[in-house]
């Protein structure tokens, strides 16, 4: 049967589930690096919609300072492609209502939620999907073997970081830090993860041992 070669490219990445013989289930997700940018769409917008050059991206920028304005007083922001929200997070436990105060609450973000028109558009594929060619994303982190020698590696120097780990080890950066951080926790944690400016540092334990000769 011949190789499709058209479609949209997706790739396979392991997830924390298991089949019944211990093997990461599978989930897809398109490829990496298909992305359009602003500038794309203006000049795309210019040619083929009848916009003028830069209209589309003046407007982008007006809209990111009136809609982050409105966003930063609480108000949800309705579109034609969606709704977005302030993201809220409660700080600490609680169970009584009474006792939450304005100062038990943080900014958590922002809540973007498609609208159904959009979500209908972005269904319209004509083409179907095909299958990225080579391994399966972030499959190496369930090789033990693999990722004690790229531990091993990125702490050459006694200390790592999660962009040092990612060069060793090849995974992408939230499954890097998620294999780092997994390290770091129980009774015979091997790593300590200090805060490092925006990023985090991870060093072995003094009790904890690992293969670096």
């Amino acid at each position: 049967m011949p190789r499709k070669t058209n479609g949209i490219e997706f790739e396979l990445h392991p997830s924390p589930k298991r089949d019944e013989e211990g093997k990461p289930l599978l989930y897809a997700r398109p490829a990496s690096g298909r992305k359009k940018t602003l500038k794309q769409l203006d000049v795309f917008c210019a040619e083929y919609r009848g916009m003028q050059k830069g209209e589309m991206e003046r407007l982008f920028n007006v809209f990111l300072d009136v809609a982050g304005n409105w966003l930063s007083q609480g108000y949800r922001v309705e579109t034609p492609i969606g709704s977005l929200s302030m993201k809220l997070k409660l700080v600490g436990e609680h169970s009584d209502p009474d006792k939450v105060t304005g100062r038990d609450i943080m900014y958590n973000g922002v809540e973007f939620t498609p609208s159904k028109e959009l979500v209908s558009k972005a269904g319209h594929n004509y083409e179907g999907f095909r299958k990225k060619s080579g391994a399966v994303g972030n499959s190496q982190m369930y090789d033990p073997k693999a990722m004690e020698e790229a531990l091993r590696k990125s702490l050459s120097l006694g200390y790592t970081s999660v962009s040092t780990f990612m060069y060793y080890s090849g995974l992408k950066r939230d499954s890097a830090q998620k294999f780092l951080d997994s390290l770091t926790k129980g009774e015979d944690a091997r790593l300590l993860r200090a805060k490092n400016g925006k990023s985090y540092i991870y060093s072995l334990r003094k009790k904890a041992t690992t293969e670096q000769k």
